[in-house]
């Protein structure tokens, strides 16, 4: 079930998100080395500390497990928002026997 961490997560993988589009625009723009330096070590240090969150969370059952796994694709944290999306719209890796009733169960 999706916990009180897991905004943390939602909110971390979207920051990280925007670190690393900055990221690719200053490495494929030319002219700006040192640009590239700062947004490459902010998202180096940033996706460490995202998959770190994350294994937190799922460690404490407030996020599923393919949470992590779409974290560790070569999406980095393009993969992460997309799980987050489909955690919360579909349910996936949810157990929805856990459900109370009356409960979204993203079932579309």
């Amino acid at each position: 079930m999706p916990g009180r961490l897991f905004f943390w997560v939602k909110l971390a993988s979207w920051l990280e998100l925007c670190l690393f589009a900055a990221l690719l625009f200053f490495w494929l723009a030319p002219g700006f080395e040192g640009e590239t330096f700062v947004f490459g070590l902010a998202h180096g240090i940033g996706y460490i500390a995202l998959c770190l969150l994350i294994l937190l969370t799922i460690v404490r059952r407030q996020a599923p497990w393919p949470l992590l796994a779409a974290t560790l694709t070569p999406l980095g944290p393009v993969g992460s928002v997309i799980g987050i999306e489909l955690i919360e719209r579909r349910g996936w890796g949810i157990d929805l026997d856990r459900l109370p009733d009356g409960a979204d169960r993203g079932t579309a």
